[in-house]
């Protein structure tokens, strides 16, 4: 009974008329539950958002200067030089989200609702966010594939001959020398960052050079997420590392049978494809237009008919490739050999992109308590949890970062 009344005392405290001291309690503890998440955002250049300052942030990046490699004449004032700034504009957004709280669960949970609420969003608004910033940073042009591969299609996994393109301590070394070829600055004692996913660090330390040379490192001096260092590379696995993965070509919601992420080619006509597979009109939000990959080769879709199996068609954009034959497998384009999901690990130098700052930009607990809205809740039914924080990040030097694809043993 007394955790009742504790409840019901806690929340008609909650609302616009929140304390200063109550409103930084709850936008700390919702900072504090998304920190966690912002895995991508720790690495980036911080840049605040001042108020007042318009929707538009500004990264410079101040150009190298050449060697000064004429020797100075004696009483002679050389000419100088003068700096070469580079500006990268980036639009803030704005991301958020609430729940909606009703009197009789606040009144009945036997827990603190308001603080397991703020729990959820804060996990929510830590993935968000960091998902902004992945995609963004993800985008890189300065890219290895695998062990050596010309492209991403042609990442191979899953294969039993183990000729599989697996992230390697050999594809580790590669991506460092490009690094250091390229004067990235690191990070602590003298070590560049990989952010990477936890399939992929299960196969790289299955690798046994890894197991080899591995060193530790002690997680209160570097990042959450540590798991080790090899060839100067300190290693933090996070699931929100980039998946390429395959986009479905028919609606998962209406089909019958099969996969949603492969079709099967019955017959070639020109640019015609008759499909082994049904086909139905509520698939044409995935397939007009769709880019795919048939045998290493991507096209697009100029559209479709309808109907059962043996009956559908798609019709490409262009004639395809001679290898494109009945039996040929058809996959969504952006993704490894046969659909396979392609895997992004980052390997990242000091100030390869910029991010705006989550406690500057505003990352703010917004609490409305019951009764709040006026005639909008006559009976005080309703109270609402939410979260609202802007946040962008962009690209600096693409050239301090690498961006390593490849497929995973899972």
């Amino acid at each position: 009974m007394s955790n009742l009344n504790v409840q019901t005392t806690q929340t008609n405290r909650l609302g616009n008329d929140l304390t200063p001291e109550m409103k930084t309690y709850y936008d700390r503890a919702l900072i504090r539950f998304a920190s966690p998440k912002l895995v991508h955002a720790q690495f980036g250049q911080q840049k605040p958002i001042p108020q007042g300052n318009g929707k538009t942030i500004e990264f410079r990046r101040f150009s190298p200067l050449p060697k000064a490699l004429v020797p100075l004449s004696e009483g002679v004032t050389p000419k100088g030089n003068t700096l070469n700034v580079t500006t990268v504009e980036s639009t803030v957004e704005q991301y958020g989200d609430y729940v909606t709280l009703s009197d009789m669960l606040t009144l009945t949970s036997v827990d603190a609702v308001i603080s397991e609420t703020q729990a959820v969003l804060g996990d929510q608004a830590g993935r968000t966010l960091d998902t902004v910033i992945r995609e963004k940073i993800s985008a890189g042009t300065n890219v290895q594939y695998g062990d050596g591969k010309a492209d991403r299609s042609l990442l191979v996994g899953g294969n039993a001959d183990g000729e599989n393109d697996y992230l390697t301590v050999a594809a580790v070394k590669r991506a460092v020398a490009t690094l250091k070829r390229n004067n990235a600055t690191p990070f602590k004692d003298g070590c560049y960052v990989a952010i990477i996913h936890p399939d992929v660090a299960n196969d790289l330390t299955n690798d046994p050079e890894w197991k080899a040379i591995k060193q530790n490192v002690d997680p209160e001096d570097w990042y959450q997420g540590t798991i080790g260092k090899i060839h100067g590379v300190v290693f933090v696995e996070s699931t929100e590392a980039k998946i390429f993965r395959a986009n479905p070509l028919r609606n998962p919601e209406t089909l019958t049978s099969g996969d949603p992420n492969v079709l099967t080619i019955a017959k070639v006509e020109g640019k015609v494809l008759t499909l082994c597979e049904e086909v139905l009109e509520s698939d044409s939000t995935y397939l007009n237009g769709a880019s795919i990959n048939i045998n290493g080769f991507d096209y697009t879709v100029a559209g479709f008919t309808a109907g059962p199996a043996g009956d559908a068609t798609i019709t490409l954009s262009e004639n395809p490739d001679a290898t494109v034959a009945a039996g040929s497998a058809i996959y969504a384009s952006g993704t490894g050999k046969d659909g396979r999901a392609v895997y992004s690990t980052l390997f990242l130098g000091q100030n390869a992109y910029g991010v705006t700052s989550v406690e500057g930009g505003g990352l703010t607990t917004i609490l409305k308590q019951k009764g709040s809205a006026g005639t909008g809740d006559p009976l005080d039914q309703r109270s609402t949890v939410g979260w609202k924080a802007t946040q962008t990040a962009e690209i600096l030097s693409p050239e301090f970062m690498v961006r390593v694809e490849t497929t995973s043993s899972y």
